[in-house]
Formats: structure tokens, C-alpha cells, sequence
């Protein structure tokens, strides 16, 4: 079995699905699927300082970069155009019995599924929320456009959608493409344990000892709704805090968030550390008490994850498609996007400590059980194989 996998970036500029890919992919690998990955070096604004147009190790991956053309135009540098990747998908796609494609709205994704429909390879899509009502409300005009002129036919000669919660599939079906799809979750690779983390997470910030820290680990984006939980922790009158808020944005949002803080006298007790990796992030997510994501849209939310397998006692908002998840099985906490259902949570699990311990250890044991990525490469396997052999078949 050979895989070709291919989305327009892995940068971690670009957020947690192309970082998602990557630990996917090592899964498989270790799993002894024969996997390759096809991407540009886009990173954001900036490139990725990478080996091009040869087959390289990258986190582990037998993965080839490609050139992005990078013009001054925001809006054509974003759609990652590489001719090199086109010329080489060209020539070597058919060496593969299956293409996952990442993603869409993008050149190297809608690319990979025009040659992989001409050179009749069987392709998957996994659109990462790109097909939610929230996501198609942005730019609506361009991507409507797009859609019907290029990635509707694509979608539809694809084998399936690889979608990520129940959510995702209720919101694609409204499209009427026709395909069937497969609900995989993305998985978690569960982090080392950073040796006394509450303690080092404390004196990095200067934090009193047994003060409870609140955190916003995510992209900085008007979707998150931080102009709901800011206004909302503001209101919080029964026990100090320290709200940690993680994550950059465009500079405007960013001069936003600062004023949205000052204007509600938070900015005394928040600190930003902006974009975190690696030691950083794990001690963030270790040290921390309480987890707080209200977008009004997330497509998955592998930082609600991360936060659940940390131990920490989490709340987010209908709109995070976990939400379900969090609330059936009773590992967290779901109010309202309102600022009033918000402060009353947050109030509750600063008053009742132990009962929110309890809830972040059950969390914690959930996802360990259900979401790591061994788990879910097994079943992504059984998926792949299946396609295989229902193509060979339909070709015989």
C-alpha cells in the first residue's frame, strides 16, 4: 500500500491541521504504511527554510517541497501556486495506489485532484472544516465561485470525504455533492510529562503559587470569540485569576484584543506569550487549570484535545465541533456563546475545585482511550484498504 498524501502547507503558521497531518502521517509510518507527502514551503508570510524538489525527511516524513510563487499580493501568494509541484504530480502520481488530498480553495490541493482524475487515481479529500457554513461564509463570493467552476466536480470524483465530527458532515451535506463520507477524528500524539509544570509555569510568569490560571491557547481571530470570554472573565467575582492568552494574529486584531483587555481591565492580569511550540505549549497545557475556547465556529479543535489529555478542566462553545462529544460523555463543560453562560461556568469551576479536577482527570483517561493516533490510523488503514481494493476491482 502507497500513499500519497499532498496539502498546500505544513507551516505552523498555518495552524493546527498542518501540524495534524504530520503527526497522521507518523502514525501511518510507524504502522509500516509506505507514505509520502507532497507540499510547498509556504509558512504563513514567510517560507519554510527546506530542502525543494527532492525527496527529504521532514518530522520524520518522506516528504518533497515544492517553491511556492511568493508575488506581493497577498491574496495570490496565499493560494500557493507551484508549477514545479504541478510538473511533478504530472509525472508520478500514478505510482501511488491511493492520494489523500488536504484541504481545498488552494492550488496544490485542487491540482492534485485534477491530475489524479485525468491520470484515474483514486483520490480522498479531508477538507478541514473548508466545507463548514462558517468557513463558506468568508470571501463567500470567490469561493462560491470557485466551488461551482472547479472543486464541486473535483469533490465529486472524489472516492470520500474524510471528515472529522458529525458536525462537519451535517454542514457538507447541505452541499448535495453526493459523496459518501467517513467520519476519522484527528488524533493527539500525547506529549512527555514537563517535570513539575505548575510550579514552572508559575515562576515563568511570576504568578502566586496557588493561583488558578485560565488559558486561550489558539490562532487569534474574530472567530475564536474572544470578544465574548474576555467581556465574560471581566464579570468573574468569586476567586483571583491569571488569564494566559496564547496565540497571535494579524497586527489590527491583535491592537484589538489589546483594547478589548484594557477596556475591561484584564490587561493587569493577562499575559501573552503569543505563539507557542514544543516545551513552551506543553507547559502551558500542563501547568494550566482551566482550558476556555468559545469560537463560533471550529471545524475540530485539536487544542480542545490537547487540553482534555493535560487534565484540564474544559469549556467551549456549541460551536467547537467537539462540543457534543465533551457534553455526552461529561468531560467538560458547553455554554452558550453568551457572557453571562460563560462567566457563570468559569465562576462554577473556580468555586468547585475538586468536582473540576475530577471532571479534567475523566477527560484526560477519555482521550487517551479514544483519540490518539495509533487508535486512529488503524481504522484510517482499513479505510485506505477498502478503496484500494473496491478501485482495483471497478477496473478489472
Amino acid at each position: 500500500m502507497k500513499i500519497l498524501h499532498v496539502i498546500p502547507s505544513v507551516g505552523s503558521h498555518r495552524g493546527g491541521a498542518s501540524q495534524a497531518v504530520l503527526e497522521m502521517l507518523q502514525s501511518l509510518k510507524n504502522t509500516k504504511v509506505n507514505v509520502e507527502l507532497v507540499t510547498t514551503n509556504d509558512n504563513g508570510t514567510d517560507l519554510l527554510d527546506v530542502p525543494l524538489c527532492q525527496l527529504t525527511q521532514y518530522q520524520e516524513i518522506p516528504t518533497r517541497f515544492f517553491p511556492r510563487f511568493s508575488p506581493q499580493v497577498s491574496f495570490v501568494r496565499e493560494f500557493a501556486f507551484s508549477w514545479e509541484l504541478t510538473k511533478w504530480l504530472w509525472k508520478h502520481i500514478h505510482e501511488y495506489d491511493l492520494v489523500h488530498i488536504h484541504a481545498l480553495f488552494s492550488y496544490a490541493s485542487t491540482v492534485a485532484m485534477i491530475i489524479a482524475r485525468f491520470k484515474q487515481v483514486p483520490y480522498i479529500n479531508q477538507p478541514h472544516g473548508l466545507l463548514c457554513e462558517w468557513s463558506l461564509q468568508q470571501s463567500q463570493l470567490k469561493k462560491k465561485i470557485y466551488l461551482s467552476l472547479i472543486e464541486k466536480s473535483n469533490l465529486q470524483h472524489s472516492h470520500i470525504l474524510q471528515l472529522t465530527s458529525t458536525k462537519e458532515v451535517q454542514e457538507v451535506e447541505l452541499l448535495g455533492l453526493g459523496v459518501p463520507p467517513v467520519v476519522m477524528p484527528l488524533g493527539l500524539q500525547i506529549p512527555a510529562d514537563i517535570p513539575q509544570a505548575r510550579q514552572k509555569l508559575r515562576e515563568m510568569f511570576n504568578i502566586p503559587p496557588e493561583q488558578t490560571i485560565i488559558l486561550f491557547m489558539s490562532r487569534l481571530h474574530y472567530k475564536k470569540g474572544l470578544d465574548y470570554l474576555i467581556p465574560a472573565l471581566s464579570k468573574v467575582k468569586s476567586k483571583e485569576f491569571t488569564f494566559i492568552l496564547a496565540g497571535n494574529g494579524s497586527p489590527d486584531y491583535e491592537t484589538e484584543i489589546s483594547e478589548i483587555l484594557i477596556n475591561n481591565q484584564l490587561d493587569h492580569c493577562t499575559h501573552r506569550p503569543g505563539f507557542v511550540t514544543g516545551e513552551m505549549k506543553d507547559t502551558l497545557l500542563q501547568g494550566s487549570d482551566i482550558f476556555v475556547l468559545t469560537s463560533h465556529s471550529e471545524n475540530f479543535g485539536v487544542v480542545v484535545l490537547e487540553a482534555m489529555a493535560a487534565g484540564l478542566t474544559t469549556i467551549v462553545t456549541p460551536g467547537v465541533a467537539l462540543a457534543s462529544m465533551i457534553q455526552e460523555n461529561d468531560v467538560g463543560y458547553v455554554p452558550e456563546l453568551d457572557i453571562v453562560e460563560i462567566t457563570s461556568v468559569i465562576e462554577h469551576c473556580l468555586n468547585h475545585s475538586q468536582k473540576s479536577q475530577e471532571m479534567g482527570d475523566r477527560a484526560r483517561q477519555f482521550i487517551l482511550e479514544n483519540y490518539t493516533w495509533d487508535r486512529i490510523a488503524l481504522k484510517m488503514i482499513s479505510v485506505y484498504q477498502n478503496l484500494i481494493n473496491f478501485s482495483n476491482s471497478s477496473n478489472s
